[in-house]
């Protein structure tokens, strides 16, 4: 082993550990520099489920299935990534028995010639050579295909850089070696060059000079990417597996509760605010443009971009963490020049999320763009620095119990000429339907609540609605920051509900249904939520509602964000509509978990966003490449947002925008 010869008069031994222990140093220094940084974030509890989180960690990070999953026919950089990985992981475990234990401690003669070595040295030629064919398709892509997604940034080539050298390296350490005379004939492909470089008739001399400075050029060259690491945004490589392991085991569609008792702030105004885990996010960001790519606002020309948020963030954090540790004191005092909000994230960048969720669905590392985004506005609203049409929206959620502007004495009236069972008058129901504001006031929306009504008598089913004592579920107020409203508006909805017997809580807005399912559980309003896709669904299946003969109608179907996306009901809806057309149902381009938003969602129906194209002009134009004649919905928000869309783009009368219940309900009619 060249580590056992001598340069220099100095011993290949002392070489091999001084080089070691000033890399590790420098490795050590900034690892232990990042995890003081954590360490000024707020605590939060991760210990619990741990056997389910290793597990869980295990599949996304070994099987690499958080790069898998993100594989489509059009991009398959998620393949590259993972032959990267696996490869690169079988030579580290190759470089510690191999260069560490067997080269650093003098026992390689332990190792040579073993069946041991000699298999695992030939699965690392293979690995090697697929590894290699990883790098160049990768710099093709990075560098002359471009993706759009993608940054050609020098650190990624550096890193691609790093790992080609180490590879031929390898091969080069075989052929030398083997040549020489220091190894067998093995494996396959260092044996082929020891076979070439022997034909040339190379000197043992210099085939022994090359061995040893390739040996340790290799060994210098890890020694070096084990430094450069924890500089760069590489740092996923290390912190990925961990921040995989501590992400959040609560509901998609669940914001975190905060105690305005307990809480130190509300919202989130200084890096400090963030939990250690929001900073670890940071830290994680691999720069894979695929929150970027998929955010609605993004492609729309806004000037958010999620991406852009966490790789801002993260950069605050590294140029005033020496400051905040610096200050001996608590580090919510620390005030650096530069502030977060309105300097590093502009307030509009803020204001123009739609909390679809989009960006953290596609992020294969686990990061929390959104929920970071939402804790900002928590903080800007808290300090009264709010959009002035979302100050209309909270101000009357607040005085009127709905976001609309409306008085609560006129909730009942898009019921004018309809026979309505009200829960006060009937007792005990096995239904209660929740309206929601946006069918109660909205003059399009009312006709999916007149639809629903009327299917749920044509079943006999026994339901009631609140009427005048219903009052908005809430969500556009958390959405929108205002967490204090939220809660208010939630305790006090409890508190009604349980006044009153019904099995069921019906609701046809996914915003309703999402607030009822998953975020009234936490503060004690249990209630079985069903949405009406669901609910239409079953009544089909159980003949309780009888539909005529199907007909040829070329329908496609928009899935609402927080249907879909946030609680992973995609079938339903489709199967509804199935049930009603003799065509399969054309799929948008963009669909399911990869389904572009209709824009009104985050509080954006009332906060109108002056720059980019409307979202729903994007989305509807889709339907419009499909040439159907009817784009079916689930979701009130979503009716509205592309049946204007449609009226802009001057179709009215050729694609129709409509409700499942509003075509289900027609159809039974007809």
């Amino acid at each position: 082993m060249p580590v056992s010869a001598t340069y220099w008069d100095i011993s290949g031994y002392l070489i091999f550990w001084v080089l070691f222990a000033i890399a590790f140093g420098l490795f050590a220094q900034r690892s232990y520099f990042l995890l003081r940084l954590l360490r000024l974030g707020q605590k939060e509890e991760y210990s619990k489920s741990i056997g389910h989180r290793i597990t869980a960690m295990l599949v996304e990070v070994l099987f690499q299935w958080c790069n898998l999953k993100t594989v489509t026919r059009k991009d398959l950089a998620g393949i590259g990534h993972a032959l990267m990985f696996w490869g690169f992981s079988l030579f580290l475990i190759g470089y510690i028995i191999f260069i560490g234990f067997g080269g650093g401690f003098g026992l390689s003669s332990l190792l040579k010639a073993s069946t041991f070595e000699i298999v695992y040295s030939s699965i690392l030629d293979i690995t090697g050579l697929l590894v290699i064919i990883a790098i160049v398709w990768a710099t093709i892509r990075r560098y002359i295909l471009k993706p759009e997604r993608l940054e050609a940034s020098a650190e990624a080539g550096v890193i691609l850089l790093l790992i080609f050298s180490l590879m031929v390296l390898h091969f080069c350490i075989e052929g030398f070696g083997s040549a020489y005379g220091v190894q067998s004939s093995w494996p396959p492909i260092g044996a082929a060059l020891a076979s070439f470089l022997t034909d040339m008739g190379i000197p043992k001399s210099t085939l022994a000079a090359a061995y040893k400075g390739a040996w340790w050029l290799h060994y210098i060259i890890i020694l070096g990417f084990m430094v450069y690491i924890p500089y760069s945004k590489h740092l996923h490589i290390l912190v990925s597996p961990f921040n995989v392991l501590f992400k959040s085991l609560a509901s998609k569609g669940a914001l975190k509760l905060i105690d305005p008792k307990e809480a130190r702030t509300i919202g989130v105004s200084k890096v400090q605010d963030f939990t250690w885990k929001h900073l670890l996010d940071l830290y994680t960001c691999a720069v894979c443009g695929r929150c970027h790519a998929n955010c609605p606002a993004a492609l729309s020309g806004k000037p958010l971009n999620p991406r852009e948020v966490i790789l801002d963030l993260k950069e605050y954090l590294l140029e005033v963490g020496p400051e905040l540790l610096s200050v001996k004191v608590e580090a919510s005092s620390a005030n650096p020049d530069t502030p977060m909000l309105g300097g590093v994230i502009a307030e509009e960048v803020i204001w123009q999320c739609t909390s679809c969720y989009a960006c953290q669905e596609v992020c294969p590392v686990g990061i929390e763009q959104m929920v970071k985004i939402i804790d900002m506005r928590r903080h800007l609203v808290e300090q009264g620095r709010v959009d002035s049409n979302a100050v209309k929206a909270l101000e009357s959620m607040r005085s009127l119990g709905n976001p609309w502007e409306q008085p609560q004495s006129s909730r009942l009236d898009w019921t004018e000429g309809q026979r309505v069972n009200l829960i006060q008058e009937r007792g005990e129901v096995e239904v209660l339907y929740w309206v929601g504001c946006t069918s109660a006031y909205d003059p399009r929306a009312q006709d999916i609540s007149r639809a629903v009504l009327s299917l749920l008598d044509k079943a006999n089913i026994n339901y009631a609605i609140l009427g005048t004592e219903e009052r908005c579920c809430g969500d556009p107020a958390r959405r929108m920051g205002e967490e204090g409203l939220f809660q208010k508006i939630a305790y006090s909805n409890i508190e009604d509900l349980k006044k009153y017997h019904f099995k069921r809580l019906l609701t046809h807005c996914p915003h309703c249904f999402n607030t009822f399912k998953n975020e009234y559980p936490q503060m004690g309003g249990q209630f079985e939520v069903v949405h009406h896709s669901q609910f239409l669904l079953e009544l089909i299946r159980a003949g309780r509602i009888k539909l005529p003969e199907k007909q040829e109608l070329r329908l496609t179907f928009h899935d609402p964000c927080y249907l879909g996306r946030y609680n992973g009901m995609y079938d339903p809806p489709r199967q509804v509509l199935q049930a009603l057309s003799k065509i399969k149902i054309a799929e948008l381009k963009l669909n399911k978990a990869k389904a572009i938003c209709c824009g009104a969602g985050g509080g954006q129906m009332w906060i109108q966003a002056e720059k980019g194209r409307r979202i729903e002009d994007m989305r509807f134009e889709q339907a419009q490449e499909l040439n159907v004649q009817v784009v079916a919905t689930a979701c009130p928000y979503c009716t509205i947002m592309l049946g204007e869309a449609g009226k802009i783009k001057g179709t009215a009368g050729k694609i129709k925008v409509t409700d499942i219940a509003e075509l289900l309900a027609e159809r039974i009619k007809g």
